[in-house]
């Protein structure tokens, strides 16, 4: 049973004779559950979006269920400890999206280090030449002149090094298990710890999953480290944000802007703190609608692993 529409299967389903043995049921993916059921509760393979929760209960009404696949890289909202219990796979799609997310993490900084949100309502407002004037007065850096870093240095982390490296910048990265010197060599990036990374770089990046011990890893403490005027980028999990610290960072100036596509809980809502911010410092917050992981490259397959979850 796959939790989204046919129409991204139809394009990027591998032409392997294993696929033509499958039997598919799309169903939507907002739920209930019980519509879920409805479809495909006897299937033996499961397949949703990182975002979309596969809960205890679920699973325990899915009698003939062998695998649980999350089609993108994260798969924090998958019940583990239920998946473990019934002797379930857990698999997901490292590396598959490394590319597109990276490229868009590259993308979101630029933005904001050129003001572009800013420039864009300045334009339609009709004040070109008042903007002309301030980023003469006021120019801003780019990309060639800053310090990045990197928290979390697995695949899309590489691929954001390898980006950055192109367009000049000094990349740093925190990672709970330090790279060895011939990677760190490869990607020309430097190892700091967490805080020391905060206080060195003028832009940070989050490119880690979430889990018990990442989340709300960037709170008050490490937002009081940052350098006063730096960036903060989060295409990986909102979880790993305290967004109530973020918000303090934000309005106190510490932080001269954030870029997120992200966010705790999903889907965002109006009501949301972020979103709420985002109407106080509008030239301040980009906001993305969690898509960098949904693009998939166009030549090649994406390469996928798989891990068990084994009995306790």
């Amino acid at each position: 049973m796959i939790l989204h529409p046919s129409s991204r299967y139809d394009r990027y389903l591998p032409d392997i004779p294993a696929a033509g043995r499958m039997e598919l049921v799309f169903t939507d993916r907002e739920g209930p559950e019980e519509r879920w059921l409805a479809a495909g509760g006897d299937a033996e393979a499961l397949v949703a979006a990182p975002v979309t929760p596969v809960t205890e209960e679920l699973i325990a009404r899915m009698p003939h269920l062998k695998l649980i696949h999350s089609d993108g890289v994260g798969y924090d909202r998958i019940d583990l400890a239920a998946a473990r219990e019934g002797g379930i796979y857990v698999c997901n799609c490292a590396g598959c999206n490394a590319g597109p997310v990276a490229e868009l993490a590259v993308t979101l900084m630029s933005m904001l280090l050129h003001r572009t949100l800013w420039g864009d309502r300045m334009v339609r407002a009709g004040q070109q030449h008042e903007a002309v004037n301030e980023l003469a007065a006021h120019v801003p850096e780019d990309l060639s002149t800053c310090r990045v870093g990197l928290v979390g240095f697995g695949a899309i982390g590489q691929a954001t090094a390898q980006r950055l490296r192109a367009n000049g910048s000094e990349v740093f990265y925190y990672a709970r298990h330090r790279q060895d010197p011939a990677v760190e060599e490869a990607y020309g990036a430097r190892y700091l710890p967490l805080y020391e990374l905060a206080e060195t770089c003028d832009i940070i990046s989050l490119h880690l999953p979430a889990t018990p011990e990442s989340t709300h890893l960037l709170d008050r403490a490490f937002f009081g480290r940052m350098r006063p005027g730096s960036y903060l980028v989060n295409t990986a999990r909102g979880a790993v944000i305290d967004d109530a610290a973020l918000c303090e960072a934000i309005r106190s100036g510490r932080l001269a802007g954030a870029a997120l596509d992200a966010y705790d809980p999903e889907p965002v809502t109006a009501e949301h703190p972020l979103v709420r911010l985002a109407a106080e410092c509008p030239d301040r917050l980009i906001l993305c609608p969690t898509r960098a992981g949904s693009a998939m490259r166009r030549s090649g397959r994406p390469r996928g692993w798989c891990l068990r979850i084994w009995k306790s």
